[in-house]
C-alpha cells in the first residue's frame, strides 16, 4: 500500500514538472495596458448533423464578437462539451471545422482557446482535441489539465488558471438520465490529477487565482452541485483561497458566492435551461445570479483583472449585460 501510494506521488511530480509556471506571452507589453480581459464560454460545441450549429451557439458566437471587440478580449476560456454528443473522433474531424472555425470568424476572436475537456468530449476522443493544437493557431489544449500564467501589464500583479479535466478527477455522467458523475475511469489518474492540483494551489503566489472545469462546485440547476467536487476541490478552494471557479455543464449563466469564492458557471454557449431544481442545494442566499431563459438566445461571461480587482459581466446574446460582480484580489495574510 505504501509502495503504491509512493509511486502514485512520485508519478504526480513527474506531471508537474512538466508544466512549469512559466508566463503566457499575449503581446500585451508594449501596449499601454493595465488589464488581462478574456471570455469564458461553456457547453457551446453545436450537434453533430447539418447545419452542425445551434441558432443559440450562433448569436451567442455573434455577441462574443461584438463585446471582444468593444470591450476587449486577450482570450477565451473554452469550458468543455466543446462538440455534441460524442465529442469527436479524430484529429482529422469535419467537427473542427464546422463547429468551431466556421463560427467563431470575427477578427476579435482570432485569439487564443485556452480549452477543457466536457463530458460530451470524453465519450469520443479527448486526445484527438489536445492534437488539433497543433494545427490550429488559436486551439490551445495542451495537456488534459494544466496552469496558465499571466503577468498583467504595468502592474507588477499576476493572474493564474489552473484548468482541469474533472471528468478525470470524478468520472463521467449522463446528461439524459440527470446522473452524478460516477467515479473516475482511473483511480490512478483521478489520484495523480488531485496531488498536481494541490501542489500548484499551494505554490500559488498569483494576486488573482482562478480555477476552471467542467463540472460545477455549485449549481442550482439540473445538474446541482457536483458530489465528488465539494468533497475533493471545494475544501481546497477555500484553504487556498481561490479567487473564483469557472465551470458550464448546466445549460445557464449562474453567480453563486460562498465562503469568498465567486462561483461562475457559464454553460449557456449552445442551450438554454432554466431548470432551478437545486435551488436549495446550495448554501441559504449564496446565490446571486441566475437566468436560463430562451429569450436571452445564449449567454457567456467577460472579465477583467486588473490591480486590484476582477470584475466579471454576464452577457446574452442578444445584446445586453444582465449582472456584474467585482472579486478583490487574493489576501495571504
Amino acid at each position: 500500500m505504501a509502495l503504491t501510494l509512493m509511486s502514485t506521488f512520485l508519478a504526480a511530480v513527474s506531471v508537474a514538472s512538466c508544466y512549469p509556471a512559466a508566463f503566457e506571452d499575449l503581446g500585451l507589453g508594449g501596449k499601454n495596458r493595465t488589464s488581462i480581459k478574456f471570455l469564458a464560454l461553456g457547453d457551446w460545441g453545436g450537434v453533430p448533423y447539418p447545419p452542425y450549429i445551434t441558432a443559440v451557439q450562433k448569436a451567442t458566437a455573434g455577441e462574443m464578437s461584438v463585446v471582444a471587440e468593444r470591450m476587449g478580449a486577450d482570450f477565451v476560456l473554452a469550458l468543455g462539451d466543446n462538440f455534441y454528443y460524442t465529442g469527436v473522433n479524430s484529429v482529422d474531424s469535419s467537427r473542427f471545422k464546422e463547429t468551431f472555425e466556421s463560427v467563431y470568424t470575427a477578427k476579435s476572436l482570432r485569439i487564443p482557446w485556452y480549452v477543457l475537456a466536457g463530458n460530451h468530449d470524453h465519450a469520443g476522443n479527448v486526445k484527438a482535441q489536445i492534437d488539433y493544437s497543433k494545427k490550429s493557431d488559436r486551439w490551445k489544449f495542451p495537456s488534459y489539465y494544466y496552469e496558465l500564467n499571466f503577468r498583467i501589464p504595468n502592474t507588477g500583479k499576476t493572474l493564474s488558471i489552473i484548468m482541469l479535466d474533472t471528468i478525470m478527477l470524478c468520472g463521467n455522467s449522463d446528461d439524459f438520465l440527470d446522473e452524478q458523475p460516477r467515479g473516475p475511469l482511473r483511480a490512478v489518474d483521478a489520484n495523480r490529477q488531485l496531488i498536481w492540483l494541490q501542489d500548484r494551489l499551494a505554490r500559488s503566489k498569483a494576486d488573482f487565482l482562478l480555477v476552471a472545469g467542467h463540472y460545477p462546485v455549485w449549481s442550482v440547476s439540473e445538474h446541482g452541485p457536483t458530489k465528488c467536487l465539494l468533497q475533493r476541490l471545494h475544501p481546497l478552494l477555500i484553504k487556498y483561497k481561490a479567487t473564483a471557479y469557472l465551470c458550464g455543464h448546466d445549460h445557464n449563466l449562474q453567480y453563486i458566492e460562498e465562503s469568498g469564492i465567486g462561483y461562475v458557471v457559464s454553460g449557456a454557449g449552445n442551450f438554454l435551461d432554466p431548470d432551478i431544481r437545486h435551488w436549495n442545494h446550495v448554501p441559504k442566499g449564496a446565490v446571486k445570479f441566475f437566468t436560463g431563459e430562451a429569450s436571452t438566445l445564449g449567454g457567456f461571461v467577460h472579465a477583467e483583472v486588473s490591480k486590484k480587482k476582477m470584475v466579471v459581466t454576464f452577457f446574452q446574446a442578444k445584446g445586453t449585460s444582465l449582472y456584474r460582480v467585482v472579486l478583490p484580489q487574493r489576501q495571504f495574510v
